[in-house]
């Protein structure tokens, strides 16, 4: 049978066991750290100001640019309404031809609107502006069902 050896410490014994806390090394005090911020947030606030500028110089341009263009804008949709209107006048006049004793814009010759002052342009309401579209432009432009 084999000889049986025992695991025995080291003569001498264990060294001591350290138990003490030891502090990782900071990269940077407190002094330096507080510098650090105020630096990079002057920094973030000197870009920031940048960009309010160039944000308020666009915004301002883009204003100007829509304040020029608004009265050709409200010419064209004026432009487009008359357009409109006298397209219903002839259509109007090309299908009651046939019709003995029609006048255009009137019920059989009585006028349909009863106006103070000559010469003054009664608005039509949405059915009656839009009585010579097709259906599907109708539902685009008011987007509602006259048929629900």
């Amino acid at each position: 049978m084999a000889e049986f050896k025992q695991d025995m410490p080291p003569p001498g014994g264990y060294r001591p066991i350290s138990f003490k806390r030891v502090p990782a090394k900071g990269l940077f005090n407190g002094y330096t750290l507080f510098g650090a911020y105020i630096g990079i947030t002057a920094g973030a606030y000197y870009l920031y100001v940048l960009n309010f500028k160039a944000v308020h110089h666009r915004e301002l341009e883009s204003k100007g640019a829509s304040l020029a263009i608004y009265p050709l804008l409200l010419a064209e949709r004026d432009r487009a309404y008359l357009k409109q209107l006298r397209r219903n006048r002839e259509e109007e006049r090309e299908l009651m031809k046939n019709v003995p004793g029609w006048k255009v814009g009137t019920w059989y010759g009585e006028p349909i609107y009863k106006l103070a002052k000559p010469d003054t342009l009664i608005e039509p309401g949405t059915f009656d502006y839009l009585a010579h579209v097709k259906y599907r432009d109708f539902k685009k432009r008011t987007e509602m069902d006259i048929n629900t």
